[in-house]
């Protein structure tokens, strides 16, 4: 599955963003720039796998509506860590503020990091063969 490829490949690049400095505004922004990505790569996976589930809501456009569905196969989400990375999805947008920057950067370390590579260990053990085919 090429989606799960680039997730992974993402993913690789955004767990080492700890590493880095982080009172630089250019790399704060690239962590931001990157959880963004990652969030996308992540709830269209997930669609994709709910359509191969063959749940009609694999067919929608809609994040929230694609989360709440993954919910209710995968146990291992954890559903109000997905449900902040859409709120900050949708509002880092308008983040002009330096501190709440900061703050994002450190959720995203913190949390959301975690959380993707749950899912991506999760998926890993769950469909072996079926990412690699699609």
């Amino acid at each position: 599955m090429k989606k799960f490829e680039n997730y992974c490949s993402n993913l690789d690049v955004l767990s080492r963003a700890g590493q880095e400095d982080l009172t630089n505004e250019f790399i704060i922004g690239g962590i931001i720039d990157k959880f963004h990505i990652q969030f996308e790569l992540g709830w269209k996976v997930l669609k994709e796998l709910l359509k191969y589930e063959g749940r009609q809501e694999g067919n929608t456009g809609s994040p929230r509506e694609v989360l709440k569905a993954a919910y209710s196969i995968y146990g291992f989400l954890d559903e109000e860590i997905w449900l902040a990375m859409l709120k900050d999805r949708n509002s880092m947008t308008h983040i002009y503020d330096g501190a709440e920057a900061q703050r994002l950067v450190h959720v995203i370390l913190n949390r959301y990091i975690p959380e993707f590579l749950r899912l991506r260990d999760n998926l890993q053990q769950q469909y072996p063969s079926l990412l690699n085919m699609l």
